[in-house]
């Protein structure tokens, strides 16, 4: 590998899209479904079989591998000046049990891709570059997600992450050993130069407009509750209307409101109920309580935080005109986010250097960049996803998209790990 960090060179290198599809197809295979997504799930056999060919991939390409105590997975290729901090990208092998084929993955292997293309082009970088897969992003067999990034970043305890437990009562810590990857490398931030993630946008405002680049600046603010009202249990025949405390009747007013409140704060705003359950659940009295999953998001936190407020207002005044009471459980805050200038700039500079149509956006999921952009400057590339569909086995992009994500995703890590 020659030192060579000639502007020509940098200038005109490209991904091989051909090659980052294939890629993409033969991770794919590992946990393929009948109809055509993944399920690969943390620490599964099949997650295994997905490391593994991501391992022997990297170590074909030159790279060095670790891993640490949470199961994060790095690999580095080494830079002019090893002392400085590396450029890192990254994302996730881990899929929904019903998911695609490009959600996270795409993220992982496009690094990969700029690393064998960089190779191609015998072309070294000043600062090392380095490409991580993040432990459990999608939390679907261990929650919370992103425990892998939020224990490297402090927002989780090691020891919380190795107690979670899947629906079978499986802990984290037991199967990570099943599976061999207990790494011995501290699983704690360190200095980075810079962070990026490239993604599909798993929405359809890109497809819709005809773009092929979102440029992240951000990522929106997450709050999640349990909402319980409580009632009073009675039959569902003798009890007449006007006498009882149902807590199904402060429910319309609830989410009619909540509903308007989003459109209050549009287009940005949103209001999701993914989940509502009874006690005791029976089709012939009226629940002692019910509980609803309630999903708040907005890109600018102080909006955000007045959304919070006025949701308790309505709670509190829906359930006093029904004489119920009520409990509000907060089971999960994300602040905004708001990415570094300057890897939003180097994004930028890639994207306009490559002539991609584009524009700015926020996300409206939560990804490993959120914990990331904690501790190290970040920035995140959308590209199109067929129909916004993700965490779907129906998940599609193109390789023509594919593929520019990529080239963009090169420049900007060119961009960063060249600088003095």
């Amino acid at each position: 590998m020659n030192n060579n960090t000639n502007t020509a060179v940098t200038r005109n290198i490209r991904v091989q899209g051909d090659r980052l599809w294939q890629s993409l197809m033969e991770m794919a295979q590992i946990g393929g479904t009948d109809k055509g997504g993944c399920n690969r799930q943390t620490f599964t056999d099949v997650d295994k079989q997905g490391r593994d060919l991501f391992i022997r991939w990297c170590l074909d390409a030159g790279c060095t591998m670790s891993i640490d105590t949470v199961g994060n997975i790095f690999a580095r290729r080494p830079g002019i000046d090893n002392s400085l901090p590396p450029v890192l990208t990254g994302s996730h092998l881990d899929t929904q049990p019903t998911g695609g084929k490009f959600d996270g993955v795409y993220g992982v292997l496009a690094g990969l891709e700029v690393i064998r293309s960089l190779n191609d082009a015998n072309l070294t970088t000043l600062a090392p570059l380095e490409i991580a897969v993040w432990t459990n992003e999608e939390g679907s067999r261990f929650s919370p997600a992103m425990l892998g990034s939020g224990v490297w970043c402090g927002e989780f305890d090691l020891d919380y992450a190795y107690s979670r437990q899947d629906k079978e009562g499986l802990s984290f810590f037991d199967e990570l050993q099943r599976i061999g990857y207990l790494g011995s490398e501290p699983a704690t931030h360190r200095p980075l130069k810079a962070a990026f993630e490239v993604h599909i946008e798993q929405g359809p405002i890109l497809e819709d407009e005809g773009l092929q680049i979102g440029v992240l600046t951000g990522v929106q603010g997450m709050h999640w509750y349990d909402l319980t009202l409580f009632g009073q249990p009675c039959h569902a025949g003798p009890t007449p209307m006007e006498m009882r405390k149902d807590p199904f009747m402060a429910l319309p007013d609830i989410l009619t409101r909540l509903y308007r409140l989003a459109d209050q704060y549009a287009p940005w705003g949103r209001v999701t109920f993914g989940d509502i359950s009874a006690n005791p659940g029976s089709r012939n009295t009226v629940p002692e309580s019910i509980t609803l999953a309630v999903d708040l998001r907005h890109p600018d936190q102080s909006v955000l935080d007045a959304m919070d407020q006025t949701f308790r207002s309505i709670v509190e005044s829906a359930t006093a005109e029904k004489q119920l009471d009520y409990k509000i459980d907060d089971e999960w805050r994300s602040p905004a986010v708001a990415f570094n200038t300057e890897c939003i700039e180097a994004v930028r500079g890639a994207v306009c250097a490559l002539g991609y149509s584009n524009k700015e956006m926020v996300s409206g999921a939560g990804h490993d960049s959120v914990y990331i952009s904690r501790v190290a400057p970040t920035s995140m590339i959308f590209i199109p996803c067929e129909g916004g569909l993700s965490h779907n086995e129906a998940e599609n992009a193109s390789t023509e998209d594919l593929e520019a994500g990529a080239n963009v995703l090169l420049h900007a890590m060119l961009k960063m790990a060249n600088q003095a």
